[in-house]
């Protein structure tokens, strides 16, 4: 068998058929900023999530950034958020001047824990020290986090509620497409993404005109009515035209995507050998499957099992190797708790191949080889 690609983009750029047309148009009018397809995009986007409001930006992190300081989040905040997941979620609100509380995460979804964040609210209430301000909860891997509980504890604790998004647009709670369940949704376009550019690019869902209105004044400087204006301190976050071109043509197939994502895994869950776990998914919920996560039984089971798929051209990655209260640029803005879940998942988590343009035999391929870098073949 050929040797199988992790994400495979140009395969489906081959599916793309409006893509050179959509690119072309741009190289034709020559908006190259914040262009006609950068509005069409948003409205698109915001169709298809059933949000009131979409702005789109320069990347993931970006999103982030600007739905932050749009609270005003700064100094001598809170912001809680998981501890095992990328960097950008917590990288942000100390970029901000705020502090990120890292929670721990349940050992079947890899979501953030509830019960885990009731009491790291508690603890910093009772410290006195930084006054609670946020939750950041994460779609990790493509799955929805518990939004129910998460508005729950932010509303009880009068707490701005962020989804970050970036792994998991398309993804699906109780039927309703990610994008309205919290106070605002931010959305990563990286190219490894269901929904990824060419290059960098985000966006931001909310159903506040006000909000929608304050992140378009701080992705362009904090512009007010034109363009020598300057209302607030703002930033250089706007999406080039080019890439909301890319993802219009994407778009286009995002659905056919999401279908082929989610046969890939089904594939998975009915072959994985005995005694390797996947990400559990909520009943009620789909995922977007950006990432097909397994848990093995201890680091060292690991190590062999990626050499055994190593030898057989099998591709597979670690996401993540580190939680975040361990990695030294956050160790000293972390309170010492110790996280035991996202310290063991961290430990022995691992991830499969997974893209649209899989086939079935190459999922069981996989699978195949897999037993066997387990002894199991």
């Amino acid at each position: 068998m050929e040797p199988i690609a992790f994400l495979d983009l140009k395969a489906q750029q081959a599916r793309m058929g409006t893509l050179r047309a959509r690119v072309e148009a741009v190289f034709a009018h020559c908006q190259f900023i914040l262009g006609p397809e950068v509005a069409e995009l948003e409205r698109r986007l915001a169709e298809y999530c059933g949000a009131a409001h979409c702005v789109s930006v320069s990347s993931g992190t970006d999103a982030l950034q600007i739905a932050m300081m749009a609270e005003g989040i700064g100094r001598g905040h809170a912001v809680f958020l998981p501890a095992f997941t990328y960097t950008a979620t917590a990288e942000v609100p100390l970029v901000l001047g705020a502090t990120p509380v890292f929670v721990d995460v349940d050992a079947s979804s890899f979501q953030i824990n509830p019960e885990s964040l009731r009491r790291r609210i508690a603890s910093v209430r009772d410290q006195g020290v930084l006054a609670p301000r946020a939750i950041v909860g994460v779609d990790l891997f493509g799955a929805p986090a518990d939004w129910a509980a998460l508005r729950d504890i932010a509303e009880a604790e009068g707490l701005y509620l962020l989804d970050d998004c970036a792994q998991s647009f398309g993804a699906s709670t109780g039927g309703r497409k990610l994008g309205r369940e919290a106070d605002a949704t931010a959305l990563s376009f990286f190219p490894s993404k269901p929904l990824g550019g060419y290059g960098d690019g985000g966006a931001l869902l909310t159903d506040s005109e006000e909000r929608a209105a304050l992140y378009r004044s701080l992705r362009t400087h904090g512009e007010g009515a034109s363009r020598y204006e300057v209302l607030r301190t703002g930033m250089n976050g706007r999406l080039d035209t080019l890439q909301a071109a890319v993802l219009l043509s994407k778009l286009d197939i995002f659905d056919e995507d999401l279908a082929a994502r989610a046969r890939v895994a089904a594939t998975y869950a009915t072959h994985l050998p005995d005694g390797v776990v996947a990400q559990a998914i909520a009943k009620g919920d789909q995922s977007a499957w950006a990432i097909y996560a397994i848990l093995l039984r201890d680091g060292a089971t690991r190590e062999r099992v990626q050499a055994g798929l190593r030898e057989r051209q099998v591709p597979n990655a670690v996401y993540y190797p580190r939680p975040l209260h361990h990695q030294p640029a956050y160790v000293p803005h972390h309170d010492g708790n110790a996280l035991p879940v996202a310290e063991d998942l961290a430990g022995r988590i691992m991830a499969l191949p997974i893209h649209p343009d899989m086939t079935d035999e190459q999922a069981l391929h996989v699978c195949r080889c897999l037993a066997e870098a387990l002894g199991r073949g």
